[in-house]
């Protein structure tokens, strides 16, 4: 299985932002009434993050950020790294400080944690389930609007790897444009034209036609959508030393064994960001 890529915390600017919109969403005009009518200014707490089951853990540090927007001054104890696995019951997290911020920033920073460790175990559950044929899972950009960043790191602390982060960094020719351009070859020629000579050029194929098309053009990758598992299997013989093959459409936990046992490279798996279960986490308030 090939080694996934180091993981790295995302920077404070990628996510700072996020937060803080998360949390003007939730505090609206006038605040956390139910907290400012409840709880002196004073009153300070202590309060434990929490896994209510077992999952992969991503996006801690980010969740903990919530706190420290709303008061510097909480101090956020991480018990646990991002991409490690968490018992159900396992402490996370330990915060203390002004129980106003803690009780504010409560659903924003558990709404953020349970989604990004959900992905990164969906993640690792088809990780683990594919590893025997040393296949790839990478995600796509099918993700929350204005989360991408976040649920591609998640996708990384499951022991994924990401596609494209977005149309900027790499050509994907779909049928549409091919259907556009009137052909593959003339969609090929002005992509060449056009992009970088660092720009690796990937062709979405429906058919083992329009793949033997894509590998006489040259094309650098292949993205076998919605083949079937005889198709796949044919579609990595034909494409075998000369260009990278990916497979796509509606691979889900079920089927992802059966996918990599085709001999395909990377499993593209949108599943991973548009459906996965949130992770049941919560925050007990300690008295």
């Amino acid at each position: 299985m090939p080694e996934p890529p180091v993981l790295n915390p995302p920077p404070l600017i990628l996510y700072e932002e996020i937060v803080r919109r998360a949390l003007l969403e939730d505090l609206g005009r006038a605040g956390d009434i139910t907290t400012d009518a409840i709880v002196r200014p004073e009153t300070g707490a202590e309060a434990v993050l929490a896994a209510r089951a077992a999952g992969r853990i991503a996006g801690l540090g980010i969740a903990a950020s919530a706190f420290r927007q709303l008061d510097p001054s909480v101090e956020v104890d991480l018990r646990i790294p991002d991409g490690a696995d968490a018992e159900a019951g396992e402490a996370l997290a330990l915060v203390r400080g002004k129980a106003r911020a803690i009780l504010s920033a409560e659903r924003t920073a558990l709404n953020l944690l349970g989604r990004l460790c959900g992905v990164a175990t969906a993640t690792r559950d088809i990780v683990r389930a594919v590893s025997p044929y040393g296949t790839r899972v990478v995600c796509t950009r099918k993700t929350t609007p204005g989360l991408r960043a976040l649920e591609k790191y998640a996708v990384r602390a499951g022991g994924g790897s990401n596609h494209r982060f977005g149309l900027d960094d790499a050509v994907l020719i779909k049928d549409n444009h091919r259907l556009v351009a009137g052909s593959l070859s003339e969609a090929l020629r002005r992509v060449r034209a056009h992009a970088g000579h660092l720009v690796k050029v990937e062709v979405e194929v429906d058919t083992l036609a329009e793949l033997e098309e894509a590998l006489a053009l040259g094309a650098d990758a292949v993205l076998l959508d919605n083949m079937s598992l005889e198709e796949l299997a044919r579609a990595v013989e034909l494409a075998r030393g000369r260009a990278i093959t990916e497979a796509s459409g509606g691979i889900r936990p079920s089927n992802a064994a059966a996918v990599a046992a085709t001999g395909v490279q990377m499993l593209s798996v949108g599943w991973l960001t548009h459906s996965a279960p949130a992770l049941d986490v919560a925050l007990d308030v300690r008295v």
